[in-house]
């Protein structure tokens, strides 16, 4: 469903394997290093790169969607963009630094402080990795996250959320009414027109919202709701140069990937992989795809 692809595209962004071979100037020493890959090949010099935003590349390139990616026993990446995985770090957790540097690059733009009171809409991977990152990097003491999939809301509690709410049967002006809470911290993981005019309403005076996803139905705000709580209002895609900071988290401990990976596949059987998560978005969150030695 990515807007960008065109096929035949061997897909897959979010990869992690074992240096084969490498090219002309590249150090011979790197063959057989553990890597994770950042599927983010930009420029180096256009406008968003001089500003440290390569996800936003006025070239932009991104392995599996413009670019054939992981979904292969082989795969070719700029030596720069192939990270090495400490030896402490299992393989399938190298593989998930990928959906991790999402919420790196949301952290980072948005500084979470420990009284924050966030609010995620959303428990899918995107939603869920912001959660991990909020409670186990920043100590956020407050994390709400809704959602319409009971299951979700279970890997939500799972993931570190203080707070779930089926938002399709419950208000949830209502719920924060009640506790007496005013989000200071609002992340759009759900990426649903309706949400930006909620979250308006909804946050705290000083808040920041931050949107993410490619939604292309338009969305009404009002301009008013957002001067006169002087709102900050954040986009985020992809990430910038988040891979040394995932790492560096896994390596300490202090996020769990495997309270997000619910199934496992050889790659022989990725039809049923891709199928299995089309389908089934109630169990299924992150499926992983092995290749034999």
């Amino acid at each position: 469903h990515n807007p960008f692809a065109k096929y035949p595209r061997v897909i897959g962004h979010e990869f992690f394997g074992v240096i084969d071979a490498v090219g002309d100037n590249v150090n011979r020493d790197r063959i057989g290093e553990r890597v994770s890959v950042d599927p983010v090949i930009s420029c180096g010099h256009c406008y968003p790169c001089s500003v440290g935003k390569p996800n936003v590349c006025t070239s932009l390139v991104v392995l599996g969607v413009h670019r054939d990616g992981g979904f292969s026993e082989y795969a070719v990446a700029p030596a720069r963009n192939a990270h090495r995985i400490p030896d402490n770090i299992a393989d399938h957790h190298a593989v998930m630094v990928e959906p991790f540097t999402i919420a790196a690059n949301v952290t980072g733009q948005v500084n979470p402080t420990e009284q924050d009171v966030a609010l995620i809409y959303g428990a899918g991977p995107m939603g869920l990795t912001t959660v991990q990152a909020l409670k186990g990097v920043y100590q956020v003491k407050t994390v709400i996250v809704v959602d319409r999939i009971e299951e979700r809301l279970a890997m939500a509690k799972q993931s570190g959320a203080d707070w779930t709410l089926n938002n399709g049967q419950h208000s949830l002006a209502e719920f924060l009414q009640q506790k007496a809470l005013k989000p200071t911290l609002i992340v759009d993981a759900a990426c649903h027109p309706a949400i930006l005019q909620e979250a308006i309403t909804l946050a705290s005076p000083a808040a920041r919202i931050v949107l993410m996803g490619f939604s292309s139905d338009p969305c009404e705000i009002v301009q008013q709701g957002i001067t006169g709580k002087e709102l900050a209002i954040y986009s985020s895609r992809l990430n910038a140069n988040k891979f040394p900071v995932v790492i560096d988290w896994l390596n300490k401990g202090l996020i769990d990937p495997d309270k997000l990976i619910t199934h496992t596949f050889d790659y022989q059987h990725v039809t049923d992989a891709i199928e299995l998560f089309e389908k089934d978005q109630r169990q299924c969150c992150k499926v992983l795809l092995t290749f034999a030695k």
